[in-house]
């Protein structure tokens, strides 16, 4: 059995560290199982939230939603797509004309093999992007934006990610893609199973063929919970 995990969200709080208790039981559980991830971060960041110690354990990091795959903390696959030009203008666009009135910077953040929009800015921190995240939440601001993008760029998909910002890649290069370079069934855990997050397309995959199950967590804790329940503590 293969553990995947998504990171923002269900390893860590969103852009955040893992917690110092999940940490160390977390170091123990991939030190007994094989463990990978799937994260629409790039590598840098994913090390950052998660630390060395837990990235020597995992056998694979999917990062940029499999569009980017590290092995011993080795880049051994990439994708060479990038955002249109017509896109990037119409997400300049779309940041201008948004009624969200704050703006924090890194708006457009491109990757290897996707990008990332928000129209907070990836820069916001704590109460500016929970401000954002709450104004989201009454106004459907990034799903009406992916609903935009996936109607007229037909070649591209965008889906929405963490909870402020909106992934952006070649169409049929999200998650789901990683699953030729797992080798056993798996148990998958994400906070965006919803049709319109970025561990949907992953999950429904997994189902369609068979290949294992799938916990639609609300945050790390609730990984924590689930995993302890699995493995308890020796």
């Amino acid at each position: 059995m293969i553990y995947l995990f998504d990171v923002d969200g269900t390893l860590t709080p969103s852009r955040g560290v893992i917690a110092s208790d999940f940490n160390d039981w977390f170091q123990g559980f991939a030190s007994r199982n094989r463990v990978s991830l799937v994260t629409g971060s790039d590598y840098a960041k994913t090390v950052e939230q998660l630390g060395e110690d837990i990235m020597e354990l995992v056998e694979t990091s999917f990062n940029c939603s499999g569009n980017a795959i590290y092995q011993n903390n080795t880049l051994v696959h990439q994708s060479e797509w990038k955002l249109p030009t017509s896109l990037h203008e119409s997400l300049i666009d779309l940041l201008d004309s948004s009624k969200y009135p704050n703006r924090f910077g890194n708006h457009i953040e491109e990757r290897i093999g996707c990008v990332n929009f928000s129209i907070v800015g990836r820069n916001a921190v704590g109460e500016q992007r929970n401000d954002y995240r709450n104004w989201d939440l009454q106004h459907n601001d990034r799903e009406s934006i992916a609903k935009f993008i996936n109607d007229n760029w037909p070649d591209v998909s965008a889906v929405i990610g963490g909870e402020t910002g909106i992934d952006i890649f070649e169409k049929g290069k999200d998650k789901s893609q990683i699953l030729p370079w797992l080798d056993d069934d798996v148990m998958f855990f994400g906070d965006r199973m919803d049709p319109a997050g970025n561990d949907y397309s992953l999950a429904d995959r997994l189902d369609w063929e068979s290949r294992g199950i799938s916990h639609h967590v609300r945050h790390w804790q609730d990984t924590y919970a689930i995993l302890n329940s699995i493995w308890p503590p020796l």
